[in-house]
């Protein structure tokens, strides 16, 4: 069983309608940073659930708004959503945010689109845009909040500038773009953080992996994902000896 063209752009017609229907949301009044963030969630979870049930009956779905009913798991086809991937920078009208739909096939993420709505795009895994030339020094994307002390330490060691950004969504696809060729997370996250994302990340051609270079296993019953790596494949060697350096001496 694999995905269809009218997967793919059922799942980017959606997701780029969400992105919208969140700006509209975000435009409607002024709002607190927190309810702003909490009212972007439900009204774009309803719109992409209500897709992908009506649309999508027959496959499974996995939302970090939506309870988990488990009956996903025995299906081949999972769609897994994540609304808001990046709620604070939204509420606080940020660009850094996305929309993440993804349709993972037997554990695969073999289908994925990342909205970015305040950029105005939508960048697929059937389409995805052409590799940039490596930046000079490499660019490495760090949470703005909690960067990884993983992340800092390599970014040390091969030389690379940080570069602070919001969700996991926009670093991800920061690296696809070629504004950057380093997202290295060790805090953690759930499936729904990074499933589209690594979707469009391999599809351009990435390096797409767990921090010990095993591959992302989705529409598991535990969604904790505890670390990635996103990155050019020309630095995974370097990324990967910073890494055990930074190991050993920890």
């Amino acid at each position: 069983m694999s995905w269809t063209q009218a997967d793919a752009d059922f799942a980017a017609e959606i997701a780029a309608a969400a992105g919208k229907l969140l700006q509209e949301v975000r435009a409607s009044r002024d709002w607190d940073p927190k309810e702003l963030g909490k009212a972007g969630d439900a009204a774009a979870n309803e719109l992409l659930c209500h897709a992908i049930t009506t649309e999508r009956p027959d496959d499974g779905l996995l939302s970090e708004e939506r309870k988990c009913d488990g009956s996903r798991l025995g299906k081949s086809r999972t769609w897994i959503i994540d609304p808001v991937d990046g709620t604070r920078e939204y509420g606080e009208a940020r660009d850094d945010w996305a929309v993440h739909v993804a349709l993972c096939i037997d554990g695969r993420p073999d289908l994925g689109v990342v909205a970015l709505p305040d950029a105005g795009l939508v960048l697929r895994s059937d389409s995805p845009p052409a590799l940039r030339p490596l930046n000079d020094p490499p660019r490495m994307v760090i949470s703005r909040t909690r960067p990884a002390s993983e992340a800092i330490a390599v970014a040390e060691a091969i030389g690379a500038e940080l570069v602070p950004m919001g969700s996991a969504g926009a670093k991800a696809m920061a690296v696809v773009r070629g504004l950057a060729d380093i997202y290295l997370h060790s805090g953690g996250q759930h499936e729904w953080d990074n499933a589209a994302p690594v979707a469009v990340a391999l599809a351009a051609g990435l390096h797409a992996t767990r921090l010990d270079g095993s591959p992302f296993v989705y529409n598991c019953a535990e969604t904790w994902v505890p670390d990635l790596l996103i990155c050019r494949k020309e630095l995974v060697g370097a990324v990967t000896e910073a890494l055990r350096a930074h190991a050993a001496v920890g």
